[in-house]
């Protein structure tokens, strides 16, 4: 609503950069625009506020689809004014001169207007589709169904100087008892889809569980085998071993016995050889002994004997100790 005040019989009109402003002084147009502010007479004056911005329209409404199930669609339009002079000539968009007020409801007009286009559009659309696509997939053919009839086959609105800036359809809804039949076989089926997954994860786990317990007892098959392969080889290596330790101690023994035999002939040479050399001292004293006289090798083995004899602090000869050995002596003289 424009903003009017009076001074001396006269108007002044001030109006909003969102308002079209068209006043004819006797029959002539003399202002026409937005935001415009000027002095009037209100006898002589017809001024018309034509609103140019977006405006909203909330529209519910019923339909049948073809499956003769009843729905309810709610969607939202928004339109604007783009040609304020063909609006003003096809709608009365006039205001009071004194007041500012519309003298009637354009816009109103306007919104009837659009409602019986979008309804029959949407009924078109509903009326040949089934209750279950309407639900699923009605939003999106509604809507299109509608910006296509609102732009290329209503030339009412055209005519008003109007156009549908945008088509919203928020939701198509079936009656509440149907609507619970079908929460309850969708419930259903989402309850069977769980219990089918349920069961898939329970088999499926089942079949890990077996996968886990094959795989453990192959784990213990090649454990055990491997085990056996150790058995095997550790015998194999204890074998070895032994017979390693009894080849070394055979050839121990053998360079013992060799050692041995080896020192025994060397003692045994050696022993050979020492009584070799002691027969030829012997044999080379008797020889030395052979051509002394009797006499002299008396006197010997008695210093022989005497030299092995023990120690004697006192030595008693009697005459039957003498007179043999002077006989001897007198006699070989």
């Amino acid at each position: 609503m424009a903003d009017i005040n009076r001074r001396f019989g006269f108007r002044h009109l001030r109006g909003a950069p969102t308002v079209h402003i068209r006043h004819y002084r006797r029959g002539k147009l003399a202002h026409d625009g937005v935001g415009l502010s000027f002095w009037y007479r209100p006898l002589t004056a017809v001024v018309s506020e034509v609103p140019v911005d977006d405006r909203e329209l909330p529209l519910l409404f019923h339909a049948r689809t073809a499956d003769f199930q009843d729905v309810t669609v709610q969607l939202a339009l928004t339109f604007r004014i783009e040609d304020p002079a063909l609006a003003a000539q096809r709608i009365d968009f006039s205001v009071d001169p004194d007041t500012g007020r519309w003298r009637s409801d354009p816009l109103a007009q306007i919104s009837g207007l659009l409602t019986e286009n979008v309804q029959q559009y949407a009924v078109e659309v509903l009326t040949r589709t089934p209750l279950a696509t309407a639900l699923v997939d009605g939003v999106r053919a509604v809507r299109d169904r509608i910006r296509a009839g609102l732009a290329e086959e209503d030339t009412r609105l055209a005519q008003t100087g109007s156009a549908v800036v945008d088509v919203r359809v928020v939701a198509i809804r079936a009656e509440p008892e149907v609507e619970k039949a079908l929460q309850t076989t969708a419930r259903e089926k989402v309850q069977q889809e769980a219990d089918r997954a349920t069961f898939e994860r329970r088999a499926l786990a089942v079949e890990r569980e077996r996968a886990i317990g094959e795989n453990e007892l192959q784990n213990q098959i090649e454990l055990a085998r491997r085990e056996e392969q150790l058995l095997a080889q550790r015998g194999a290596n204890a074998r070895r071993q032994a017979e390693e330790a009894a080849a070394a101690n055979r050839i121990e023994t053998e360079a013992q016995a060799s050692r041995e035999e080896r020192l025994t002939q060397v003692k045994a040479d050696g022993r050979r050889a020492l009584g070799e050399a002691e027969a030829a001292g012997e044999a080379a004293r008797l020889a030395a002994y052979r051509d002394l006289p009797e006499g002299v090798l008396t006197g010997l083995a008695l210093k022989e004997l005497a030299g092995n004899l023990p120690q004697i602090e006192s030595l008693v000869l009697t005459p039957d100790l003498l007179a043999p050995l002077l006989t001897k002596l007198g006699v070989r003289s």
